[in-house]
């Protein structure tokens, strides 16, 4: 079986690192980019199955990464990290397609079961 691939978003470094070791411990193929441009690059070149996306981003909010991301492949699958808590931007990602949302600082193992989650069980629905 073919390793499902993570692609990670956020502009701090060692929030990347950590959540690569996390998800390479896991088994999964990760990438990290530390900002839209490069995110939406790996998403062309790489397919990832799901995206952990942060919602500040300089240059590219995560909103407008979150559109591009779902433009090249609508059934990617994007969990949102935030750092505030924006009601309205989670409610916006939501209906952009965000499956759902982790507030920073984020438990790591309720990330990664969410993660596994959602890449091993594909009759999991989104709540609305």
């Amino acid at each position: 079986m073919e390793k499902k691939k993570v692609l990670i978003v956020d502009d701090q470094n060692g929030i990347r690192i950590l959540l690569m070791e996390v998800f390479n411990s896991e088994g999964y193929t990760t990438f990290q980019a530390a900002n839209g441009k490069l995110a939406l690059d790996i998403v062309r070149s790489e397919s990832p199955d799901l995206v952990l996306l942060d919602m500040k981003i300089p240059g590219m909010d995560g909103l407008e990464i979150l559109k591009h991301l779902k433009e090249i492949n609508p059934s990617i699958k994007v969990i949102m990290m935030t750092a505030y808590g924006e009601l309205d931007m989670i409610k916006e990602a939501t209906k952009l397609g965000a499956l759902m949302h982790f507030t920073k600082p984020f438990d790591i193992d309720e990330m990664r079961v969410a993660v596994n989650m959602h890449l091993h069980n594909k009759s999991v629905d989104q709540c609305s």
